[in-house]
């Protein structure tokens, strides 16, 4: 049976929307504070920054995406703590959502009270309730959906003297709260124009990874 064209004409929007959501990437606001040296062979060891994390395999995979951004800025991973001349400390989590109401014509069937005309017994035409309504009178949808902020701090300090060279955070709104899915967009977004300009809050969108095949 054809779709009738005010079903379609509803219907485009949300399919935009979705395939958007899937192509546009992961959108981040990054804020910098930074006194970086150049890299001239400095040496770095990362820590995180919540000591319940420390071993663990979960920040050790993302440590690695750190690790590897660093050396690829010219930075080599040291030997050992003690042999850092920097500290590159890592935190990162998920807030616990907000929920998010929305409002659109329905696409559907729903109910709705009315006045119709029905022979009464007790004389004369009277009110009818009627079960359903036509699906393009309009009458809204509502519908529910939660709205999580991840966030990740990286902070890099000198080992000789502790002194801060680089503050930064990458936060986030999703439709997930899964650390593995969100953690190495906001590395991917920290590091994007690394250590970029003291004081700056920029907005960076992560590409989405390349289709397979």
């Amino acid at each position: 049976m054809p779709v009738p064209k005010k079903l379609l004409a509803l219907i485009a929007p949300v399919a935009l929307l979705a395939l958007s959501a899937c192509t546009t990437g992961f959108p981040t606001q990054v804020a910098r504070f930074q006194a970086m040296p150049a890299p001239e062979g400095q040496s770095f060891v990362i820590q995180a920054a919540d000591p319940r994390d420390r071993g663990g395999l979960e920040f050790s995979q993302y440590a690695d995406l750190v690790r590897r951004h660093m050396v690829a800025q010219g930075y080599r991973e040291a030997a050992s703590p003690q042999s850092a001349t920097l500290v590159v400390s890592l935190g990162y989590g998920v807030d616990n959502g907000q929920t998010r109401i929305v409002s659109y014509p329905s696409a559907g069937f729903g109910p709705h009270y009315g006045y119709w005309p029905y022979y009464s017994r007790f004389g004369g035409y009277g009110p009818y309730y009627h079960g359903w309504h036509d699906p393009f009178w309009g009458y809204p949808d509502i519908r529910s959906y939660t709205v999580y902020t991840s966030y990740l701090d990286l902070d890099i300090r000198r080992a000789a003297d502790g002194q801060s060279v680089f503050e930064g955070r990458a936060k986030a709104r999703s439709q997930s709260d899964e650390l593995p899915r969100l953690v190495p967009n906001l590395v991917e977004a920290i590091f994007t124009g690394f250590p970029g300009h003291s004081g700056e809050v920029v907005k960076i969108t992560v590409p989405p990874p390349p289709r397979a095949g």
